[in-house]
């Protein structure tokens, strides 16, 4: 399996990103986010996970949205949702407003269809 199919796999299957950090170690591509990142993004899942099961639920309902509608590249949803969750607890970035932008996009693949 290439380095994106097994990112691809743990996020869709809710694993571990610190054991995806382990396990991409072995392999000799170059992934999107670095160690840090990806370990930073599986702290604010665990938390949100905690803090509000409902959204962290919609969150992981709305990938499934994204990825039945189709539009852009396969790689690119598990990407985005990784990206959202770097931004959570920063500054102003809520959980509210993390998970608003996120379903906004699926307003943008309607309209192209």
């Amino acid at each position: 399996m290439s380095l994106i199919e097994i990112f691809t796999d743990y996020i869709y299957d809710k694993k571990d990103l610190r054991e995806y950090v382990k396990q991409r170690k072995n392999i000799n591509e170059r992934g999107e986010f670095n160690d840090a990142s990806l370990i930073e993004a599986q702290e604010n899942l665990e938390r949100l996970k905690k803090e509000d099961i409902l959204t962290y639920n919609a969150m992981y309902d709305t990938l499934r949205e994204y990825v039945k509608l189709g539009h852009g590249e396969i790689t690119e949803y598990p990407i985005n949702f990784i990206r959202e969750f770097l931004k959570l607890y920063k500054g102003d970035y809520t959980v509210k407003k993390m998970y608003e932008n996120y379903k906004s996009g699926l307003k943008h693949y309607h309209h192209d269809a």
